[in-house]
């Protein structure tokens, strides 16, 4: 009698008992954090908590379906309940961000060091939030079914769990995306999830750039001998932040984002792709002689890049930046760090404009001896903060959102900021473009301007960028691309401009970047790929035969 009064469950309905449980009682820091600077009394506010804690709650029903089975969903439960209580207490008291350094920590503390955070208070926030509650894992049966329905049933469940994720977060979405990029700390108070995402980064995670030196590539780099009388390059390869091809001016986008490099004689690649959505990825993927195509990714960060190659053949390299610095992908070369470099009035407060990338440059132009080749790494487009991104004189497309985040703006604001953005690239890429032209007295002068990824502006319900290659949408990786060649350095390299105008719209991609720049630079090396060369099939053997 006593069995039949006690209350009958699926195996899922407990699952979904226990996530509530973990994100109502477990994560008050969580919701603080998440919903910090939000009127507790705005329907607003109360919508996104109830979306946010909707897609979490169907995310770790989700997850648990897929593993936990009629016989091992309590005892698993019960392991995330002790887990989740014993997180919250440090997290609250403590102010903990579990991420995977902390993990490290945690598995690296002596005994001696560890007692020292036990005590009383532990013991009885854990007897009441995790004991307790695990305990009454056991109270309720739990009801069998015939495999094949037990089959078909998990599955409905973990296929409605993807379904209210996503429903769940479109309405909300450019608000998610503002709260994960500008207070990513947050994801680290999320209890349980934040010890288990901690714990597969560490088993699973993203390849770490390795000890010691990088592997070489291109050993045998050479420059190869120049027509008589041949200058020395001045090359600038300008690495965009954030710019989506969506909307450049150049390449069909309705307004004019790109004013003055349209009166500039440049070559514009109209479908060029990236090799990533995120800078982590995309920065040393550009640079790496395997690219999207081969990508691999412990390959890419164990190996050198082209800068490497280049700097080998003898030809002198300089990375200056005005973001979070290379990647990698310059380690051992010079670098100039100026994001904080407190130039006036292009450091107006805090981060720089990146005009501030051609402070100094004419120094070090004039000190350079023989072929120079620098990087201008971009803060660009970089979101969500956008309206930070260019001075007020670049303010054309009103009303801009000149908010931090995008939650409390309309898209329409959201894409006048962004545009206001591109407006400033234009401004800043002819300006390089201009330093170039004075300096053709003394060397053969050029720049290519490339975008590390796109960016999504609510497209789909969209925003940012980050989205897994496979299922990114083109307005995170279709990205600009231009080319601007003096008349001398196009001479030099023995390039038909003509040719290049007309297959300048072709499909290109970051796969191209390394061979197009080895070769462009007449630097011989195993490790060119000729067919990847943009610029090859309008290379010819003799200045004469070049078109004016």
């Amino acid at each position: 009698m006593r069995w039949r009064t006690r209350p009958a469950l699926h195996t899922e309905t407990l699952v979904l008992l226990a996530a509530l449980y973990l994100l109502a009682a477990c994560n008050g820091p969580f919701w603080r954090a998440a919903l910090a600077g939000r009127e507790l009394s705005s329907p607003a506010t109360w919508g996104f908590a109830l979306a946010l804690f909707g897609a979490l709650a169907a995310l770790y029903v989700g997850l648990a379906c897929l593993v936990a089975t009629r016989r091992t969903v309590r005892p698993l439960l019960a392991a995330l309940l002790l887990l989740g209580a014993t997180l919250s207490f440090y997290i609250d008291r403590y102010a903990v961000y579990f991420d995977r350094n902390m993990l490290r920590n945690v598995l690296a503390t002596q005994w001696g060091e560890a007692r020292e955070l036990l005590g009383p208070g532990l013991l009885g926030h854990l007897l009441l939030w995790g004991v307790l509650p695990a305990a009454l894992l056991w109270w309720p049966r739990l009801l069998p079914r015939r495999p094949l329905r037990a089959l078909a049933v998990r599955s409905a469940w973990i296929a409605g769990a993807a379904v209210v994720v996503v429903a769940s977060l479109a309405p909300v979405f450019a608000d998610f995306a503002s709260v994960m990029r500008n207070h990513k700390e947050v994801r680290h108070l999320l209890t349980p999830g934040n010890v288990l995402a901690a714990a597969a980064g560490q088993a699973w995670g993203r390849a770490a750039r390795p000890p010691g030196p990088l592997q070489p590539v291109g050993a045998d780099a050479r420059l190869e001998p120049g027509p008589p009388g041949r200058r020395p390059a001045l090359f600038v390869l300008v690495v965009g932040e954030t710019a989506r091809a969506a909307n450049f001016s150049l390449d069909g986008y309705g307004r004019d984002t790109n004013p003055e490099l349209a009166r500039r004689d440049i070559v514009n690649f109209s479908h060029a792709t990236a090799c990533g959505t995120s800078t982590e990825v995309s920065l040393p993927c550009m640079f790496s002689v395997y690219g999207r195509a081969g990508y691999d990714e412990a390959a890419i960060l164990s190996h050198e890049s082209l800068l490497h190659v280049l700097n080998r053949a003898g030809i002198q390299v300089l990375w200056r930046d005005n973001q979070s610095g290379c990647k990698g992908v310059c380690d051992g070369l010079p670098v100039q760090q100026l994001d904080r470099a407190g130039v006036e009035r292009v450091c107006p407060e805090g981060p720089c404009f990146d005009e501030v990338l051609l402070h100094g440059l004419d120094q070090v132009a004039a000190d350079a001896h023989g072929n120079l080749f620098v990087v201008l790494h971009q803060l660009g487009s970089h979101g969500p903060s956008y309206y930070r991104r260019y001075p007020a004189a670049f303010r054309r497309f009103t009303p801009a959102c000149e908010q931090d985040e995008l939650r409390r703006c309309s898209r329409e604001e959201i894409v006048n900021a962004y545009d206001n953005s591109l407006l400033y690239t234009d401004h800043f890429l002819a300006r390089v473009i201009d330093f170039l032209q004075a300096r053709q007295d003394r060397f053969d002068t050029a720049m290519l301007y490339v975008s590390d990824h796109g960016e999504s502006l609510g497209e789909a319900g969209l925003y940012l960028h980050g989205v897994p290659y496979a299922i990114a949408p083109s307005e995170q990786t279709r990205v600009p691309m231009l080319a601007w060649l003096s008349p001398g350095f196009a001479r030099s390299a023995r390039l038909d401009l003509g040719c290049l105008r007309g297959r300048a719209g072709e499909p290109v991609s970051h796969d191209h970047l390394f061979h197009s720049l080895l070769g462009v630079l007449d630097v011989a090396t195993s490790a060119y790929q000729p067919e990847r060369d943009l610029f090859r099939p309008c290379r010819t053997l003799k200045t004469a035969e070049i078109a004016p």
